[in-house]
Parts: C-alpha cells; structure tokens; sequence
C-alpha cells in the first residue's frame, strides 16, 4: 500500500485525484497505476484500470488469477467490473468512497454480488487515514 501511496501522490503532482494502485503476484509488482483521466483524456483511466493494464502487458495476458490489487480508495463500479473480468483475486484497498464506493460502501460488487462468475475477496482499511487525509488535502487545495 506504501507504493499505492506513492503513486497516489505521483497523480496529484500531475493535477489528478491521488489515488494509485499496486498489483502484485507472489510478492512481486506486475502492474502499477495512478489516476490518468485528465491526462490521458480517458474517463477510464483510473489507477486500477491503469494498472491492470500495466500488468496485462507485462503478463501479456488480460487475465490476472492469483493477484491481490491494492489500491488507495475504494474502487468503483467500472473499476469492479474490470477487476472481476481480469480474474483478480483479491482487493485491498485503503479509504473507503462514501459516493462511489463499489466493495461495500455504496454499491456490493465486490466481493457480495453472486451474479458475477469470479469472486474476489475484498479487504479495507489499509492505511485508511494515510490515504483519506491525502484525499482530504486534495480537495480541500482544490476548494481553496
């Protein structure tokens, strides 16, 4: 999550929400991501989707059984839809998202909707308030 964080912070250096997300197998890093919407004028470009992207070319395979993605907010719902289709195993991820939250907070995609043919298991709270108060300074220069 330490990485996560770095990444996070990494976005806001570019003028992005910080939000950064890590995808490991086997202790090892495949795949790294931070928000890139505004640079990459990409409404999908979410650290999680980047970051799946990173380690399906790394992997040279869209599917990533066996990996844990942590990530500094909650996903949402598109970035739990992608999780799922890429087989991630596991979700952790550190502030919860009280507006688009998709583990639990606003919607259950992951790990509860049982309408999905893959499971992921899904952890919260991992350095929560490291990863909220980056947020909360975020917006709060943001507002003025």
């Amino acid at each position: 999550m330490k990485r996560a964080l770095e990444l996070a912070q990494r976005a806001e250096a570019e003028g992005e929400v910080p939000v950064g997300a890590v995808l490991v197998r086997e202790g090892e890093v495949i795949g790294e991501g931070w928000n890139r919407p505004i640079g990459e004028r990409d409404s999908s470009a979410h650290a999680e989707i980047m970051a799946l992207r990173d380690a399906g070319r790394r992997e040279g395979n869209y599917r990533l059984p066996g990996t844990t993605l942590y990530v500094t907010l909650e996903p949402c719902p598109m970035c739990a839809g992608a999780i799922v289709h890429a087989r991630v195993s596991k979700v952790v991820f550190g502030a919860p998202d009280p507006r688009t939250g998709a583990a639990g907070s606003v919607f259950d995609l992951l790990p509860s909707d049982s309408r999905f043919n893959h499971f992921t298991a899904v952890e919260g709270g991992l350095l929560a308030g490291d990863c909220g108060e980056l947020l909360r300074a975020f917006f709060r220069a943001r507002r003025g």
